[in-house]
């Protein structure tokens, strides 16, 4: 009975192996995120750092009071769920493959894991590296999103997964200035 125990356990990676993976584009980290339910709060710890990174790393662009780190935190925070929400949407009710199907804790798992470059900004705080550091988060985070939502979509395509992020990145990065030039902090 044991020795059948251990041969339908899948051993799991630690929380920053998932991380250094998630960082790495590794699909096999995200096939393992998508299938463990118990990584949906790893997944949402990942989004919060990653959200506090944006939020510190943006004092390199001037602001420095608690109120500017805090604002761009949430921004990057609802940034995020934005994404998710329209990724949802456009990926698994109006762009799915025949095989796709739609599981709301498996994607929010593996993009929220594919948040992990997101990290990276909080050497934005170094006035000289702000913009290299939010650039290449940016697009870094693109990149795993990518991966994420073609393991999580089940696509067979990765140009569809393509698609998909770039739509939804384009319309919560919309969403994101908006919100800033709304309700963001006065910066002078």
């Amino acid at each position: 009975m044991n020795a059948m125990n251990d041969m339908t356990t899948t051993p799991t990676n630690s929380f920053i192996q998932r991380l250094i993976g998630a960082a790495a584009l590794d699909v096999a980290i995200y096939e393992e995120v998508e299938a463990d339910r118990g990584a949906t709060g790893q997944a949402i710890l990942v989004v919060i750092l990653s959200s506090l990174a944006a939020g510190v790393g943006a004092r390199g662009f001037g602001g420095a009071s608690l109120g500017t780190i805090f604002f761009m935190s949430i921004a990057a925070l609802i940034g995020w769920a934005a994404w998710a929400l329209i990724t949802l949407q456009i990926g698994g009710r109006l762009m799915p493959e025949p095989q796709t199907r739609v599981d709301v804790g498996e994607l929010l798992r593996t993009i929220g894991f594919a948040n992990t470059p997101g990290l990276l900004r909080v050497f934005g705080v170094i006035p000289s590296v702000t913009y290299p550091a939010f650039a290449i988060a940016a697009v870094w985070m693109l990149l795993a999103m990518i991966v994420a939502v073609r393991q999580a979509l089940d696509y067979t395509s990765t140009g569809r997964a393509v698609v998909v992020c770039a739509i939804g990145w384009l319309l919560s990065i919309a969403l994101s200035v908006v919100l800033g030039l709304f309700f963001g902090p006065v910066v002078s």
